[in-house]
């Protein structure tokens, strides 16, 4: 616990001191303590009430509060099974925060996600972490007490999750979704039940998942690795985009969960910043947020397409000017406007000579317009009267 409130200190003295203060109070208690002396603490019910009213940040929930068992014969209290896979969680929130990862508010634990037939698939671990590039990641930590396959049906239950409408959502969509329900890929994610919950991933896809194995050894890791590889393929591979275009090597994350996985012993090794995150697909390990990233995603795809349509643009262009007529007299290709004048409708009535260019046509129409006017232009009237003689006037003198 003191490596995740204070990773600065090399001891865990001031932490264990508050503990045991908060215990006097009865605000927490000690719910195991583990074969290397190791003691989990959790909250108690009036601590977690109080813990509900001054710690929770708007918008963010509190854990649920871990309930005591007793054995019904001894009256011992319970706490098998829970205190080894409690630090291996507390031990991934530690290393997530010391690697600057994550707030300490921003790690919550046993996160129900309600699907809807009433169950409830709860994440071991929810990381917010947005100043890191990680607005919000799921965590389930698995000490191989799991079968693979259940890893899967974790997964599978989580991809449906990512695929619930909320339930004030539209009529019409909610009925389109019933009755069809690969119509759920058409629903933004902004419509989905989701997005109530947790804020954008920053990336195409479902909120995603990350698997952290711990106290295991390297063998089960890659057979479970190779299980939720093949088996879970449907709900974290991506799909080729159902586009026109021709040359498009983009892939379509928007339906996918993405799916990471590491070692707690990586973490506490590299640190989680380090490159101990391998995304299922890939081969190679990566750090957080470039496993996260989706290099060959939407970005893309959008860059592929703006190439092909200027290539597409490109060739219809060439085509057009390839068959660009040419003028009969003098040899020129034809303006846009004067093609525009041959071949629109109605519009060889008015072009004249459909095969000379818009400037011979200028010419043909300056020599008819000048044999017009010179025909519009009447002829000189010849004057038939005989000329006046020299010395004869209007006036005569008489003798």
């Amino acid at each position: 616990m003191w490596k995740l409130t204070r990773p600065e200190n090399r001891h865990d003295k001031l932490t264990r001191d508050n503990l045991l203060d908060l215990e006097d109070h009865h605000l927490v208690r000690i719910e195991s303590v583990q074969e290397d002396q190791r003691q989990v603490w959790v909250l108690t019910k009036r601590g977690h009430g109080e813990a509900k009213q001054l710690l929770e940040p708007k918008g963010i929930r509190l854990s649920v509060l871990r309930e005591e068992k007793y054995d019904p014969e001894t009256g011992e209290l319970l706490g098998t099974g829970y205190d080894d896979h409690a630090a291996a969680v507390t031990s991934t929130a530690a290393e997530l925060h010391r690697a600057g990862i994550g707030h300490r508010l921003g790690f919550q634990t046993e996160i129900g996600h309600r699907l809807g037939n009433s169950f409830v698939q709860r994440a071991d671990l929810v990381v917010r972490a947005p100043a890191a590039g990680v607005p919000v990641l799921l965590v389930e930590v698995d000490r191989r007490t799991e079968d693979a396959h259940e890893l899967v049906r974790k997964l599978h239950r989580y991809w449906e999750w990512g695929r619930l409408l909320p339930p004030d959502a539209d009529k019409r969509t909610v009925d389109l979704v019933r009755s069809r329900p690969d119509a759920i890929d058409t629903v933004d994610h902004e419509e989905r039940l989701w997005r109530r919950v947790y804020p954008p991933t920053g990336r195409e896809g479902l909120p995603p998942v990350a698997f952290v194995f711990a106290d295991t050894t390297e063998a089960k890791v890659d057979n479970t690795v190779a299980v939720l590889e093949e088996a879970g393929r449907r709900y974290w591979a991506p799909r080729r985009y159902e586009s026109y275009h021709r040359g498009i090597t983009a892939l379509d994350y928007g339906q996918a969960v993405p799916v990471l996985v590491t070692t707690l012993e990586q973490l506490q090794e590299h640190g989680a910043d380090g490159e101990v995150w391998r995304r299922l697909g890939r081969k190679g390990e990566q750090t957080l947020t470039a496993a996260l990233d989706n290099p060959d995603g939407d970005a893309l795809y959008r860059a592929q397409a703006a190439c092909a349509d200027e290539r597409a643009a490109r060739r219809r262009a060439d085509e057009r000017e390839a068959q660009r007529p040419v003028c009969s007299r003098c040899g020129q290709k034809f303006t846009d406007e004067r093609w525009e004048e041959t071949t629109a409708r109605g519009g060889a009535w008015t072009a004249g000579d459909l095969t000379v260019c818009g400037t011979c046509q200028a010419d043909d129409v300056a020599r008819e317009q000048a044999a017009r006017l010179q025909a519009a232009v009447p002829p000189p009237v010849e004057d038939d009267r005989e000329p006046a003689r020299p010395g004869r006037g209007l006036f005569r003198r008489r003798g």
